[in-house]
């Protein structure tokens, strides 16, 4: 099977459900566990958003104009707490209010320990899967992009929003109390909430009690060291895969965040 590729799409099962979208088709990965696969990169890549040829790829999938264009690659996706929305400024204010001036969540995650992040109401567990987390909650929910970023802020003070990848791929993340975690961050941040209450508003940031939730991986074997293909230098990545867990397809031989190359033309062959 050939064509463009986006990040994989993912279902809460248990474990996960993986479907890669390629060309027209999506291709269930879940069933490629124990066998041999062969990825292999046509030099093609089309951006994700116009379609255009392009030499490299920007924003994980973007021609260089689109990425300097569209409000889906500006830098307040990355620090939403810089959100420009309501100075006016924008690059496309429709879709700022589709996607930024929205309810969203500030969670707490555990994929390669304690972590903060922040997600649209409409992405939650895809956001927790995508990240790899084997525990997440939600903790806080306020009515735009923005809100959220400052409540990021704020919990960074306390805990980080990265991931370590590596550690992530080595499957050997102890079990967290996101609960004990949530009630003692947001007793350290009860001035910030306030603050921001009383900037946007009575109930602009809401307390959220929900149970933490389990995720869980079709992996049949983690790496001890981690190595990764990079289809930039080498065009095809195989193995046998022994596991898919956030946006990574794990080999005997390697692994690769196949999220990396949205817009890459592959093909897919399996033994």
């Amino acid at each position: 099977m050939s064509g463009n590729i986006e990040k994989m799409v993912t279902q809460l099962q248990n474990p996960v459900d993986y479907a890669l979208p390629i060309g027209d088709d999506h291709l269930p990965m879940n069933q490629f566990l124990d066998r041999t696969l062969a990825l292999k990169y046509s030099g093609e890549i089309h951006c994700i958003a116009c379609g255009a040829k392009t030499k490299k790829s920007f924003s994980q999938g973007y021609c260089y104009r689109c990425s300097q264009r569209l409000a889906q690659c500006d830098m307040c996706i990355v620090k939403p707490e810089t959100c420009h929305y309501h100075l006016g400024t924008c690059r496309e204010p429709e879709w700022g209010e589709q996607h930024c001036m929205i309810p969203h969540y500030v969670y707490l995650a555990n994929s390669s320990g304690l972590k903060v992040g922040i997600t649209r109401s409409s992405q939650v567990p895809t956001r927790w899967i995508d990240q790899g987390a084997v525990q997440a909650m939600p903790i806080l929910k306020v009515q735009t992009r923005r809100q959220s970023g400052l409540m990021e802020v704020a919990i960074r003070q306390y805990v980080t929003d990265k991931t370590n990848w590596r550690a992530m791929l080595k499957g050997d993340t102890a079990d967290i109390d996101l609960g004990q975690a949530r009630d003692t961050l947001l007793e350290q941040i009860g001035d910030e909430i306030r603050a921001v209450n009383k900037e946007f508003g009575e109930g602009s940031v809401e307390v959220v009690d929900e149970p933490a939730v389990g995720i869980t991986y079709p992996v049949l074997a983690y790496p001890t060291k981690i190595k990764s293909f990079n289809l930039d230098k080498d065009p095809e990545a195989s193995g046998t895969l022994q596991g898919i867990k956030g946006q990574y397809l794990m080999f005997d031989t390697g692994v690769i965040n196949l999220r990396k190359y949205t817009g890459y033309h592959l093909t897919v062959q399996a033994g």
